[in-house]
């Protein structure tokens, strides 16, 4: 049965409760079809992915060799179970996922999305000080940044701090210990920087000093803070986040589900500053947003923690039903042979050289209050006065009426609050990206001037 047009509307307003998302308020959006960083919907309306499908949209939509892995691997089988048993595409992914990742991060865990790959890996934490060979089960506490963003399961959220997500959910929630988000700050000389690095990490230190018999780990999204509105961390701090683990014998997670996968520039955003944590998390860009599919990578040291005879019950005792599924197993690989056949990783370098010469011109706008890059990755803040540091009130919906105005001029856009979300497919082109940018500069000017003007 094929629905019409209203028939389609009418349920989608009506069945579907759609995430992140007020319904008594919801326009319908229905995409229908998409080629390339191209999404059209029902009405045959085109509109440029410019936030890549939620982040997770890496070579384009209907790439004719991401399309064949998932037809080939139909033809085998589409699903097999992680509890112990195998398949040789999830095998082969595994290995790969080794090879490219920060030395010593020797196996995979798979489940099924950025969520539960932190919740993996705040699990494995806390069962590793309880079995390692100096057990040291006081160790139960976790250390994360303020306005971070891990993903919406319990543990996920209990070492999130985006207020507005999660407040409301925090009498379910495990305490954290933590702390402010250092920010590089927009057009920081090098020397405020280091200074912004040194007293951040100073404080960190000072909270390791004191507590390290009880932190089992700390969590963080490297260089860019994505959710928290694109917030990004001076140089040379997730380098010294490392040592400052290291010397106080703590695990360093690093949850790249955001920004892994070419987003910064570089394969893993760990990268940048020669990290190498305990425990990595990965997804979204890891299927090249085509199936769900999320690994935790961790180290030797980790894993020989849960190996044992069966009556020691060392055994990590979490899974999760399509955990591994050699569908998204086979895409993932397929989007890795296309990191290096396309050299993906090496093309993007004059997109986001494009993207930051045309936000110094977005930045000038008058009613932008600052402009956050790193890679790909770009967030626009909007505020009422800037020179003033004063926002525009939550309740006025900027953000969202700008995304709005860029809509209607053919981009798809999602902000986060007040700052407009910049974050395209790896393989959007130079014109695309520029008309990506010109209908930010004018929903901006015509979405704020109107509300100025209203309100």
């Amino acid at each position: 049965m094929t629905l019409d047009r209203e028939r389609l509307i009418e349920l989608d307003r009506s069945v579907v409760w759609h995430a992140f998302t007020q319904m008594a308020e919801y326009e319908p959006l229905i995409i229908e079809r998409a080629d390339g960083c191209v999404l059209v919907d029902i009405d045959g309306r085109e509109y440029i992915d410019g936030v890549s499908s939620l982040w997770c949209n890496i070579h384009g939509h209907r790439h004719p060799r991401l399309d064949e892995a998932v037809r080939r691997q139909l033809d085998r089988v589409a699903h097999v179970t992680s509890l112990g048993c195998s398949n040789p595409t999830t095998i082969e992914l595994a290995a790969r996922l080794v090879e490219i990742a920060p030395a010593g991060l020797n196996h995979v865990f798979f489940s099924d999305d950025g969520a539960t790959a932190v919740e993996v890996a705040l699990k494995m934490a806390f069962q590793y000080w309880r079995q390692c060979s100096r057990p040291r089960p006081e160790k139960t506490c976790y250390v994360a940044l303020g306005d971070a963003y891990h993903g919406d399961t319990l543990g996920a959220v209990s070492v999130g701090g985006v207020e507005r997500f999660h407040a409301m959910f925090e009498p379910l929630l495990f305490p954290s210990l933590r702390l402010p988000a250092p920010k590089a700050g927009p057009g920081a000389c090098l020397a405020t920087a280091d200074e912004s690095c040194r007293e951040h990490l100073d404080r960190l230190e000072k909270v390791f000093a004191e507590h390290h018999h009880r932190i089992a780990a700390m969590i963080i999204e490297p260089l860019m803070q994505c959710a928290a509105g694109m917030v990004r961390h001076p140089p040379g701090y997730l380098r010294g986040v490392r040592e400052l683990t290291r010397r106080y014998e703590i695990l360093l997670i690093a949850d790249e589900v955001a920004v892994g996968f070419g987003r910064t520039g570089k394969m893993f955003a760990c990268e940048h500053e020669n990290v190498a944590p305990d425990l990595m998390c990965l997804a979204k860009g890891i299927t090249a947003g085509y199936l769900p599919l999320a690994a935790t990578l961790t180290t030797d040291e980790v894993y020989s923690a849960f190996l044992g005879r069966y009556e020691e019950s060392k055994t990590f005792f979490h899974g999760h039903t399509y955990g591994g599924n050699p569908l998204g197993a086979a895409v993932a690989l397929a989007n890795l042979d296309l990191f290096e056949s396309e050299q993906t990783v090496a093309k993007i370098q004059p997109r986001i050289a494009q993207l930051a010469d045309r936000l110094m011109g977005v930045e000038r706008l008058e009613h932008v209050g600052s402009v956050r890059q790193c890679g790909l990755i770009a967030g626009v803040e909007l505020m009422l006065d800037p020179a003033a540091g004063i926002p525009f009130p939550w309740e006025q919906r900027v953000g969202g009426r700008v995304c709005d105005a860029v809509r209607r001029h053919g981009v798809w856009l999602r902000p986060l609050g007040n700052v407009i979300v910049i974050m395209p497919p790896l393989c959007i082109s130079a014109d695309q990206l520029d008309r990506v940018v010109d209908a930010i500069e004018v929903g901006i000017s015509e979405s704020v001037h109107q509300i100025c003007s209203r309100e």
